[in-house]
């Protein structure tokens, strides 16, 4: 499924991911500044969070609860230098509980990663749009 879009269309392609029915374990691609953090905030509120979300860059992982009592966890692996500061956090724990697990720059933890996943790449277009693709 691909998706070219503006920012004031975001909601749309959100509620069409969701309804794709997607692993709960998606990693995002993408350069810095693509929208991948923008994307995932929206996903959160598709999903029924209703707190305001952030990046967890210096923390690794943010977690939100969602109305329907889902939980909800955005990583960050992007200041990671080695995948054992992944373990050393938990990061198994997070990945295999079943719930969703948003994951920016996954390829610091390649060999973490669980087999069934979800990707979503995101490119920015030179008129500022963007295109997504979900796989």
């Amino acid at each position: 499924m691909e998706f070219i879009f503006s920012l004031d269309e975001i909601e749309n392609v959100a509620r069409s991911v969701v309804a794709e029915n997607p692993n709960k374990v998606i990693l995002f691609h993408g350069e810095m500044g693509a929208g991948k953090t923008t994307f995932i905030k929206q996903l959160a509120k598709e999903l029924g969070v209703t707190e305001a979300t952030s990046s967890p860059t210096f923390s690794l992982v943010n977690e939100y609860e969602a109305t329907n009592n889902q939980l909800v966890y955005h990583f960050d692996f992007y200041r990671l230098k080695h995948e054992t500061e992944a373990l050393d956090m938990g990061v198994d724990e997070y990945l295999y509980s079943g719930n969703w697990c948003f994951i920016e720059w996954a390829e610091q933890i390649p060999n973490l990663v669980p087999e069934i996943h979800s990707i979503i790449t995101i490119k920015e277009l030179p008129d500022g749009r963007r295109t997504l693709k979900l796989s």
